[in-house]
């Protein structure tokens, strides 16, 4: 596994690289202070996993970036950091593939679970954010509608709970047994009964709700 820490304060790179090394022992960890520098990693072998990206850099914007990385690099994880995150800021690097944004302000604790959530293949959204499907009017459900109230059946409930770690339909379709045509007809049904257009949009409304969802069977059969 190997890793690009892009930030050009090297304290920062350097407290990254340790929470890393803890997290990962067996992989590489690089580090970039520039959008070039960045450019340059990533054309050089081995395969990058996963860049931890700050949004102000020196010769461009993380957000050029993290579209940029989208475009030209796909496959590459992308977590999003910074000293000053807002809602509107985390739910577009979100939209834009982001994997989880974090705020330079949380503890080393917080860091640690957020990036051990990402590399579990979940997403990782702050706490500041998890209001802000109700502010983007995400969510039509109340705070006291339940997954079954929004009329979401066991299965659906399932793909639901798997969304929620960041799984694709691939690995939704081999955790629960279905075909692909079937979760994407359940994803769709979730987005619908969720009242929302997308993935991102989705565990935002979830976190908002305060949702606990049972863990998916992984037996293979259906309901």
């Amino acid at each position: 596994m190997r890793f690009i820490i892009v930030d050009d304060h090297p304290l920062v790179r350097e407290a990254l690289q340790a929470v890393l090394a803890q997290l990962r022992p067996d992989a590489t960890v690089d580090a970039a202070g520039s959008a070039q520098a960045l450019r340059e990693q990533l054309a050089r072998p081995p395969v990058v996993d996963l860049v931890l990206l700050d949004l102000k850099l020196p010769d461009a914007h993380g957000m050029d970036l993290l579209a940029e990385i989208g475009r030209h690099h796909v496959g590459v994880g992308v977590v999003v950091l910074s000293g000053d995150l807002d809602a509107a800021t985390v739910h577009r690097s979100l939209q834009q593939g982001a994997l989880g944004c974090i705020p330079k302000t949380e503890t080393r604790d917080v860091l640690v679970g957020a990036l051990s959530l990402v590399l579990a293949g979940g997403v990782y959204v702050p706490t500041m954010a998890l209001g802000a499907a109700a502010a983007m009017g995400a969510v039509r459900a109340g705070p006291d509608t339940t997954p079954r109230g929004l009329g979401l059946t066991d299965r659906q409930i399932d793909v639901l709970a798997l969304l929620m770690q960041g799984k694709n339909n691939k690995l939704i379709c081999r955790a629960l047994g279905l075909a692909e045509p079937t979760v994407k007809n359940h994803v769709s049904a979730v987005l619908r009964a969720l009242g929302v257009d997308s993935r991102t949009e989705a565990v935002l409304a979830v976190g908002r709700l305060g949702w606990t969802l049972p863990t998916p069977p992984g037996t293979g059969h259906a309901r």
